[in-house]
């Protein structure tokens, strides 16, 4: 009877550790991160960079995938690249002054020299789990630390090594103690191996028949498997905890998730920490029970010490150390991000997500963007909170944030939220807002359009316009829209109306070609918004999310292309390269000529508009944008681009309560922020102009050709032939 019990478990367990050792969990990679001269990054974000990357931190650099801190300096030796195996010294410039950032001041490669940027392989962000409400990151057991392991085995299993997979003296000794109440906690009798048995073969039922089946399984496992193959079983199952709504399995992933740290680098202290929470996550757990956590894992010091693993000294210096649980460490994977890959790669790639085969997904994700993105979208939303509450306005804000690369529509930064473990909606994907004045810019767009199409010369960015209050007559029914804070300016040029947001001009503007047209750019530029030729559509009273909003202000940067917005460069499996499935192709939506006239319109909105507190706070590079605002202020965006970053700020309630701030109240400072830090150190890039265009210094107000006495005076772009040829007659001398 025993040996045929014998068989079928061990055919069991041959089949289900068979599987748990072949099967591959796709891993998401990260584009390589790259260092450069003059870079907005602070030391200690490189250490976590670094971290992220899997880095070990070191005394002294031995091997390649090792780095060392020094005061104001990090020395690293790559992994790959260019400069694989050869020590690299990166040295930091702390301010100077009020507003600035710490950057980096110099890149120093052995055998190389200073150099002004340099690489680093592609890291691992995370893997793709079949269950999605579930975090956990395989690794081999011999890039567990010692520390690690130990400190498991002294609190859980001393004897592993000793034990047939069933400890008869541990359990008669775990009775007894726990008879005794001589110790402040109780003693478990389970070996790591029945706990393996049991997490991945039996229910969680406490009965003798559970128990005795648990223990005849581990004295199978035990003749199945070797001991370091149950280690490395064990370390990478355990449940360590739930962070929002998933669970953490895995002493790497929890590494990563309490202390933002790669495993390899826990400390002592961290490495009890994690030991201690597997009798009971959630009692222990750093964040919900800080001083019970403390405890336990002084407890596991303790412990550590009796089993002859470490020292009482180095037990004691443990101890002494603060509990420094990290409180984002879920948000240490992108995880809006990741949810994204996970739906494409499902979506573009079924026959390789069937875990099968070894699957690596190179994504589009800046880390370093990303990085910066949660941070400033973080304080960025603290700031609304503390206004709201200056004006006795109760809640939270939410918000969003996508930084894309709009030359390929890769996305290079995604938020959709302020904490992913409280919400895992992606308000980037997911929430469908009217843009509001952010939608102004393709009114003026499909205008231009329109008069190329008909060679009328009377619609330039020089038009004039008048600027007050209106009532539109539309079939049987009136609209009658106002200006933000009923400021109204009068007769003035297109490229005023746009800078400063003028709702009752751009209405205009729309009246003048027609609202069908701006209707039909909207569909030619393929967003899912059921868009209709009501006047409204002049002030973004549809519905369009933040990743819709900024592909489609790609077409800015593109010359008249929309570049569909994608996550996933490429796909890889056993060697093979299967390319990306999401490389749609860019969409031809306007000319190119016509569409450079409203990017550069835009540039105002930031040089003297609505977005001019941008340059107020010193961000410096030439950029185009739109700040949008809602009906009763319910949402506020800020859209902004160089020729090299495109980034979409949405601020807002998820309940649509009004935030009762503007775009360039509630979403611009945070964009600011951002594109400042992500784009210091890096060069000056002018909007390219593209032929069939002319420039002409025009007056500002007039929107004539600037005369000798006038002393408003603009470069203005104009398709050739629509130039205007009178002098402005009101500034004479």
């Amino acid at each position: 009877m025993a040996g045929f019990y014998y068989a079928r478990f061990a055919r069991v367990i041959d089949e289900r550790m068979h599987g748990e050792r072949t099967r591959s969990y796709p891993r998401v990679f990260a584009r390589p991160f790259e260092l450069r001269r003059q870079q907005a990054l602070t030391e200690t974000e490189l250490v976590e960079r670094l971290n992220d990357m899997g880095y070990a931190l070191k005394p002294a650099l031995q091997a390649p995938g090792e780095f060392a801190v020094d005061q104001e300096t990090v020395r690293l030796m790559p992994r790959g690249g260019e400069w694989h195996g050869k020590a690299v010294r990166v040295v930091f410039r702390p301010p100077r002054g009020a507003g600035e950032a710490e950057r980096v001041d110099a890149l120093d490669v052995e055998g190389g020299g200073a150099v002004e940027s340099l690489f680093l392989a592609p890291h691992l962000i995370t893997e793709l789990v079949a269950t999605a409400r579930e975090k956990r990151r395989t690794v081999p057991l011999d890039t567990i630390p010692k520390v690690m392991r130990e400190a498991v085995l002294a609190i859980e299993d001393r004897r592993f090594y000793d034990h047939p997979g069933v400890d008869v003296v541990r359990t008669i000794g775990a009775i007894v103690t726990n008879l005794k109440g001589d110790r402040p906690y109780l003693v478990g009798g389970s070996t790591l191996t029945q706990q393996l048995v049991k997490n991945f073969f039996l229910t969680r039922e406490k009965t003798i028949r559970r128990k005795v089946l648990e223990q005849f399984m581990a004295l199978v496992m035990e003749r199945r498997l070797s001991k370091d193959e149950i280690l490395e079983l064990y370390l990478n199952d355990v449940y360590l905890g739930q962070r929002g709504s998933f669970a953490i399995h895995g002493v790497a992933e929890a590494a990563r998730l309490y202390f933002n740290k790669d495993i390899s680098n826990v400390s002592l202290a961290e490495a009890a920490t994690i030991a201690g929470l597997i009798q009971s996550p959630p009692v222990y757990s750093p964040f919900r029970a800080p001083e019970r956590s403390k405890e336990r894992r002084n407890v596991v010091l303790r412990a550590m010490v009796e089993a002859g693993y470490i020292t009482a000294d180095a037990a004691e210096r443990a101890i002494a150390e603060p509990l420094e649980a990290v409180s984002r460490g879920l948000d240490a994977e992108a995880p809006y991000f990741v949810d994204v890959v996970a739906e494409a790669f499902s979506t573009g790639y079924p026959a390789a997500a069937d875990g099968a085969r070894p699957v690596d997904l190179y994504t589009t994700l800046d880390l370093h963007l990303q990085r910066v993105a949660e941070a400033v979208l973080r304080e960025g939303l603290a700031s609304v909170d503390e206004t709201l509450a200056k004006k006795k306005r109760p809640g939270r804000v939410q918000g969003a944030l996508v930084a894309v690369d709009p030359t390929s529509g890769d996305v290079l930064a995604l938020v959709g939220g302020r904490n992913y473990g409280v919400s895992q909606f992606n308000r980037v994907t997911t929430a469908r807002r009217q843009p509001g004045s952010v939608a102004k810019p393709f009114v003026y767009l499909a205008a231009f359009e329109s008069a190329a199409a008909e060679g009328r010369t009377d619609i330039t960015p020089a038009t004039l316009v008048v600027d007050e209050p209106t009532t539109f007559v539309f079939g049987d029914q009136e609209w009658a829209p106002s200006n933000y804070g009923d400021e109204y300016d009068g007769t003035i040029t297109l490229r005023r109306a746009i800078a400063m947001s003028r709702n009752v001009a751009t209405a205009r503007v729309g009246e003048m070609v027609g609202f069908g047209r701006v209707a039909e750019l909207w569909r030619r530029v393929g967003t899912a918004a059921e868009v209709r030729a009501y006047p409204s559509i002049a002030l973004g009273v549809f519905e369009l999310t933040p990743w819709e909003v900024a592909e489609a202000f790609t077409l800015f940067v593109n010359a008249g292309e929309v570049r569909p917005l994608r996550t996933i460069s490429r796909v890889t499996t056993e060697g093979r390269d299967l390319g990306s499935a999401q490389d749609a192709g860019a969409r031809r939506v306007a000319r190119p000529d016509t569409t450079f006239l409203v990017t550069n319109m835009l540039r105002s909105v930031i040089n003297e508009g609505t977005g001019a507190a941008a340059r107020a706070a010193g961000f410096a590079l030439d950029a185009a944008g739109k700040s949008g605002t809602t009906n009763d202020l319910r949402d506020a965006w800020f859209v902004g681009f160089t020729p090299e970053l495109l980034t979409v700020v949405w601020v807002g309630f998820d309940d649509n309560q009004a935030v009762g701030l503007s775009g360039s109240q509630a979403a611009l400072p945070i964009w600011t922020s951002f594109m400042q830090r992500a784009l210091a150190g890096h060069p000056n890039r002018p909007f390219e102009a593209p032929p069939g265009l002319v420039f002409v210094e025009i007056d500002r107000d007039t929107g004539k050709l600037a005369g000798p006495g006038c002393f408003r005076v603009f470069t203005e772009a104009f398709v050739a032939g629509t130039e205007p040829t009178d002098v402005c007659e009101v500034h004479r001398f």
